[in-house]
């Protein structure tokens, strides 16, 4: 698609910046809309802090800003709100912000006395530095959407893993040979969505999580028919990969022949790529919400692109157009 800064009749001017947490996300979202990416400058002070200057007009701009709030977290986030605070005060008429990854989005309630809600936290800092708008993609809970007190567009990278599924499996999913696997309870809705897509049976990881452990948890059985199948099991994220490590050990003893493993945002920290690399799995699939170094590419892992739903996204809401609707069929 190629797109002209106020290509509609009266339309404000489009104007697309990135952050330095994922560029060339940005890049392939300026690429699949056909418009330059809009000028600015990080940098920093000798004492740490984050500077920023803009290097081009945004006035009564509709300015679009990508930033998904990954490894540095912290770092990642303050720069997001430093920049939409520099846009607002260069009189744009909106400001956009895009984060594809939308970190503390596990911290969404109390789990035990004395606890944050930082996903609450970080959505009201979004607010109060001047965001009109978010667009996200598979938050960890889907009324971390209410946290916000501005319009929020929640996509999902689900109907694009489906599809590569369905291309690279499209005789064993005609055999039924094919089983998801929720790799706990708190997945069963979007395993079963899933599930659908691929019109595919559905089979569910009982697990125990640890509470004096944090990313520590055990497989204590598996409900559901998965002997002799090709099992893929789904999830939003996969940070230390513990979880998804386990139940695929655990479908593998219970007679699985392949066991795939597909999630949205490839966190990948900590002890994540130690564990895959030892693991019973055959293959990983990630969308690029956020960005895979060198260092953690292997063989068994491919990452889609999911830019193209962002960018037909943000055109979307440029020209005021329905974007639920992308995913009506």
């Amino acid at each position: 698609m190629k797109v002209e800064a106020g290509f509609v009749s009266g339309m404000k001017d489009l104007k697309i910046f990135s952050g330095t947490a994922h560029l060339e996300f940005a890049k392939r979202i300026c690429s699949e809309l056909g418009v330059r990416l809009s000028a600015a400058r990080h940098y920093r002070f000798s004492d740490g802090e984050i500077g920023l200057s803009i290097d081009e007009s945004v006035r009564g701009s509709d300015v679009f800003v990508i930033q998904p709030t990954c490894f540095p977290t912290n770092d990642n986030l303050i720069e997001l709100l430093i920049m939409v605070d520099a846009f607002k005060r260069a009189s744009a008429s909106r400001v956009n912000v895009v984060t594809p990854y939308f970190g503390y989005a596990r911290q969404d309630r109390k789990s035990k006395p004395r606890e944050p809600i930082t996903a609450k936290l970080v959505a009201n800092l979004i607010t109060n530095s001047g965001a009109d708008r978010v667009i996200t993609a598979d938050l960890h809970a889907g009324q971390i959407q209410g946290f916000f007190d501005i319009p929020v567009d929640h996509l999902t990278g689900m109907p694009l893993l489906a599809s590569h599924f369905k291309e690279t499996l499209e005789a064993e999913l005609q055999n039924g040979e094919v089983v998801v696997v929720s790799p706990d309870v708190g997945g069963v809705v979007r395993a079963r969505h899933f599930a659908v897509m691929l019109k595919a049976d559905l089979a569910i990881v009982d697990k125990r999580r640890s509470y004096e452990m944090a990313n520590f948890c055990e497989v204590m059985d598996i409900i559901g028919e998965v002997k002799g199948k090709i099992a893929i099991l789904v999830d939003d994220i996969i940070d230390t990969a513990g979880t998804i490590c386990n139940a695929s050990a655990g479908l593998k003893q219970r007679g699985c022949r392949s066991v795939f493993a597909c999630a949205t945002h490839a966190v990948l920290s900590g002890p994540a790529m130690k564990r895959l690399n030892s693991s019973e799995l055959d293959k990983l699939v990630f969308s690029d919400t956020i960005p895979l170094p060198e260092n953690k590419r292997t063989d068994r892992l491919t990452q889609l692109s999911i830019a193209p739903l962002f960018a037909e996204a943000i055109l979307r809401v440029h020209s005021d157009r329905s974007v639920s609707s992308l995913f009506e069929k």
